[in-house]
């Protein structure tokens, strides 16, 4: 198992301005690279205390750039719908070469309405404009005189510059909450699996693997080379009771910044989106304790955390990358510290395999 850390702020003004939150983050990138710590990531969001301190990744990520040498840097994930191709193609490959060739790029379709709204998109043309969109800046990225004929967008020739670090391109990843189709459709493409083990059962997203890697070997792509990321809030604490107390309190706030996001899906229907209508009483329901029982939060002693991972690692293999939700803003930067120190230093090297 590799691990790295994702930034997801689920603060607004009335808890910490951006300009602190910000200041926190990076801080903790160092620490990312000071601790080996193998990337480190942050969310596209809009408006909300859910994401809504994020709403460029790469403005972040290039910033991180500038102060390491070696962590990757992931988007996780940007919004293909929300922007013109040429332009997020390019934004990437400038991060690609600030970064000398450490970008991992994740994209995602969106599932809030507000956002859509926003934008002037509509929700049921989300997965064709995904799809639509990751194929043009793949092309961007791998071919001169790119002549683009879209039905969202036309354009071309154009060569675009700069050429990413990486080739034939950087990593691509696609970012999926809940859709087995999602899934298989990243394998057979040869994309990268990101996903949010928090959204579905145990038994679901075991599933959900088994079609990927199938799809990503039927593609005829060699076993074992899919890239497989999870991301898990997380609090270790030396005492375990102290960390559970903490990490009530952050999931707590985590969750009621997703209920305040997800309110319009009361009004909203979407084809390409079934059941998401149901995500307004399933905010409602959401407990700490049971979170705790089925493994869906990292939080507790090192011990405790650490018998977590290897449970983790039965269910869904040891060859997984976990991304550790360590600062949503919530508890101090002190406390975000100590989690990615005792991580490090006492639960990792007693995992098999160590960081990987």
């Amino acid at each position: 198992m590799k691990f790295g850390i994702v930034f997801f702020p689920t603060v607004g003004p009335s808890d910490k301005s951006a300009e602190v939150y910000f200041d926190e983050a990076l801080r903790l990138v160092d620490l990312a690279e000071e601790l080996g710590f193998e990337h480190v990531k942050i969310v596209e969001h809009y408006f909300f205390s859910y994401g809504g301190y994020s709403p460029d990744p790469v403005t972040f990520l290039a910033a991180a750039a500038g102060r390491t040498r070696r962590v990757r840097l992931g988007t996780s994930a940007t919004i293909p719908a929300f922007q013109h191709p040429v332009k997020l193609a390019g934004k990437l490959a400038m991060l690609d070469n600030i970064s000398h060739g450490r970008l991992d790029a994740a994209f995602g379709r969106a599932f809030l309405p507000d956002e859509f709204k926003a934008f002037g998109i509509p929700m049921d043309e989300s997965r064709d404009r995904f799809v639509e969109g990751v194929d043009a800046i793949k092309r961007l990225w791998t071919e001169e005189d790119v002549v683009f004929d879209g039905t969202f967008h036309r354009f071309g020739p154009v060569t675009l510059l700069p050429r990413p670090v990486q080739q034939p391109h950087p990593p691509v990843f696609v970012t999926t909450a809940r859709s087995a189709e999602s899934c298989a459709e990243a394998g057979r493409a040869g994309h990268h699996l990101q996903t949010v083990p928090n959204v579905m059962s145990t038994e679901e997203l075991q599933s959900r693997l088994s079609v990927y890697r199938a799809e990503w070997a039927a593609s005829g792509r060699t076993p074992g080379t899919e890239q497989i990321h999870f991301s898990y809030p997380c609090v270790v604490a030396e005492d375990g009771e102290e960390a559970r107390r903490k990490g009530r309190v952050d999931d707590d706030r985590n969750s009621a910044a997703i209920r305040d996001a997800v309110a319009s899906w009361g009004t909203t229907r979407s084809d390409a989106y079934p059941g998401y209508e149901k995500l307004v009483e399933a905010t409602k329901t959401s407990h700490f304790e049971s979170k705790m029982e089925q493994n869906k939060l990292l939080i507790g002693s090192p011990d405790q955390v650490r018998s977590q991972l290897e449970q983790i690692s039965q269910w869904f293999g040891d060859d997984i990358t976990i991304s550790l939700g360590v600062h949503s803003g919530h508890l101090s930067y002190e406390d975000a510290a100590a989690t990615m120190r005792l991580m490090a230093e006492q639960v990792l090297p007693k995992l098999n395999g160590g960081r990987g």
